[in-house]
């Protein structure tokens, strides 16, 4: 399957499909454009366990060959990834917008402290040949992991980890950074990390809005300032 995205007011994304292939398309509503047989789309009921990961009724089986295009938000982006054999990265199964056929699911449940942080009782470990799209929040990055030497990431920034990756909930710097900063996952181990890098960006503009503080500290600092800095 094939799939590249076009950046304009937003992000569309065109799926190519050809014969024989299927994807399971999680978030249909999201399908604004489709070319192939009417009958190559079949909607059908989520079991239980995918309803309450998504929050979601519906999903769409979609064969080729045809084509279909899917809207996603400008803020957003959706990356294909090729399953590997031996592959140990377990997800946040929200982030799963599709897969293909040939994939396989397994559950893996959390610790209660974990469950407690991450606000999620479950990780999917993704086996078997075809590929699954996730969505998330800015670009993905993939960062490796050391087997001794930490790495500390943000714990909302997190999409996938190695399933045999050691980890614990941590802050690091001094004391005045450790105080203001959201819990990190301190990880070693092999293998690769993925990660969002829009995740905290919301909070960064929310900063770069609020110029209150900003702007009273020039006028106290910079001469007249109170003068020129309304």
């Amino acid at each position: 399957m094939d799939s590249e995205s076009a950046y304009t007011n937003g992000q569309a994304v065109t799926f190519q499909l050809d014969e024989g292939e299927t994807a399971h398309v999680l978030h249909p509503g999201q399908i604004i454009a489709y070319r192939g047989p009417s009958e190559s789309r079949i909607d059908r009921l989520m079991n239980v366990k995918g309803m309450y990961r998504k929050k979601k009724l519906i999903r769409a089986d979609i064969t080729g060959t045809c084509e279909f295009i899917a809207a996603i938000p400008p803020s957003y982006s959706l990356k294909p990834i090729p399953l590997t054999r031996g592959s140990d990265l377990l997800y946040d199964y929200r982030h799963l917008f599709f897969y293909t056929h040939g994939v396989q699911m397994q559950t893996r449940i959390l610790s209660v402290k974990s469950m407690l942080i991450t606000r999620d009782a479950v990780k999917m470990k993704f086996s078997g040949n075809g590929q699954i799209g996730i969505l998330t929040e800015g670009h993905v990055i993939e960062v490796e992991l050391h087997p001794e030497e930490p790495l500390y990431v943000n714990v909302g920034s997190v999409i996938a980890y190695p399933e045999n990756a050691h980890m614990e909930l941590s802050v690091y710097g001094n004391h005045l950074a450790s105080q203001h900063m959201s819990y990190h996952w301190k990880m070693t181990g092999r293998g690769t990390v993925l990660l969002q890098a829009g995740r905290e960006s919301q909070r960064l503009e929310n900063d770069m809005k609020d110029e209150g503080l900003f702007k009273r500290i020039l006028r106290e600092v910079i001469p007249f300032g109170g003068v020129f800095i309304k």
